[in-house]
């Protein structure tokens, strides 16, 4: 019978991610990708959805959960290239063609305030008049959420229109396709991409790439109101 020495064990380390990061390198790429795929013309409109994914993550560092949460009203695309062109910078605090996007961060919902690029301001001018296209058969307005579905998709035997915010779950499909066909692609040139956009999205947080933006406070509540709304 052995007898404990009453040592406690070397704690195994444990990885701050279950799968292997992508490089910074081939993080960098599938934004190239995305972004010259999604403005040809003819682009599909999932194309210009992960794009937009893709540029956002980037700019913003943010998790599928806080893009299903922006709204379009959360954009500030600043005015038309033909306008900034002519003002310049935008009252003194933006480079032109920069623009803002809202997002609300991690189950606390912190808002922030975050600056984009103007290439991902380019690829969302793009998606708004896109996801205008995809909703023209919806009765009513355009939703509000920013992501929408882009094709006709089955809910339990239903048939669910194009249009419609899209759901978590849609988007982990969105990026599988596009992996697999990517990898089917460039299989013999380059190393597959991975399954999970998780593990791009980190190589970019890593390396230290997307903006942390401002904390902003969160809209004031009327205390006269017995809810507080």
């Amino acid at each position: 019978m052995t007898q404990s020495t009453g040592e406690t064990p070397a704690a195994t380390p444990v990885t701050r991610y279950p799968r292997p990061t992508v490089t910074l390198d081939e993080a960098e790429w599938v934004w190239r990708e995305l972004s010259v795929e999604a403005l040809r013309p003819g682009g599909k409109p999932e194309v210009v959805r992960l794009a937009v994914i893709a540029g956002l993550t980037r700019a913003t560092g943010a998790r599928y959960g806080d893009l299903l949460r922006v709204r379009a009203e959360d954009l500030d695309l600043g005015p038309e290239p033909g306008v900034a062109a002519r003002q310049g910078r935008v009252g003194g605090t933006r480079d032109p063609g920069e623009g803002r996007v809202l997002l609300r961060h991690g189950k606390h919902r912190t808002l922030r305030e975050h600056r984009l690029p103007p290439e991902v301001v380019l690829l969302l001018r793009h998606w708004m008049v896109v996801r205008e296209e995809l909703a023209a058969e919806l009765e009513g307005s355009v939703p509000r959420a920013l992501l929408l579905t882009v094709h006709h998709t089955h809910d339990h035997g239903t048939t669910v229109a194009s249009g419609l915010p899209i759901t978590r779950q849609g988007l982990v499909l969105s990026w599988r396709r596009f992996a697999h066909r990517t990898n089917a692609r460039y299989g013999a040139v380059r190393a597959p991409l991975p399954t999970r956009f998780e593990q791009v999205r980190r190589a970019w947080v890593d390396a230290g790439v997307p903006d942390l933006g401002r904390e902003l406070s969160p809209p004031d509540v009327d205390t006269n109101h017995p809810t507080g709304k």
